[in-house]
């Protein structure tokens, strides 16, 4: 099978079923960003490798299984109205990330103040793939009607998981979260 199949060359693209839309249109810009943010949490995750800390391997088990579920929300989005979605969400999707996210944020100090992404390569790569997901869910929610409301509270609940395992990371990988200064 060719990587290329010169379909669109014109500026079009397929969405599940076939149906073809402009690469612009918002459907096409939803389901991207998620696949830029599925990137980015997959560059955290090469960033941990060769570095080791107590529970690692399960964190990057966690990251997988939302990597795969993700991908899961992109063709949700590349699903035309009207037609069937072979990969639907569930409450359960977020549910997980919510217990995630309480376990651990348990480990964490209470945040008195804003923090600034950076950290430890991983916990910067996280805060930057939490941004995109913030973008995919402005997106998603401009389609409007088309959009599951199990898929915009999958990436609501995501980019607070990203926020989280980012500190989680910068903690455990020794890094200082740099807090956001008053101007004087």
């Amino acid at each position: 099978m060719k990587i290329y199949t010169k379909t669109g060359d014109k500026g079009t693209t397929s969405l599940v079923y076939g149906s073809r839309v402009p690469k612009n249109d918002v459907l096409v810009e939803a389901y991207g960003t998620c696949d830029e943010a599925n990137s980015m949490i997959g560059l955290a995750v090469a960033h941990l490798n060769g570095e080791f800390f107590g529970e690692k391997e399960e964190i990057c088990d966690v990251f997988h299984e939302i990597q795969t579920t993700l991908f899961h929300v992109g063709a949700e989005l590349a699903t035309p109205a009207g037609k069937e979605v072979k990969w639907k969400l569930e409450t359960a999707d977020t549910e997980k990330l919510e217990s995630w996210i309480d376990k651990y944020d348990a480990e964490l100090p209470a945040l008195s103040n804003f923090i600034l992404p950076s950290g430890h390569p991983a916990g910067a790569a996280l805060h930057v793939a939490r941004t995109v997901v913030r973008r995919a869910e402005r997106l998603a929610t401009s389609i409007g009607a088309g959009t599951s409301t199990e898929v915009l509270a999958y990436l609501n609940r995501l980019s607070d998981f990203l926020f989280v395992a980012a500190r989680f990371i910068n903690q455990r990988m020794g890094s200082k979260e740099n807090e956001l200064h008053s101007k004087k």
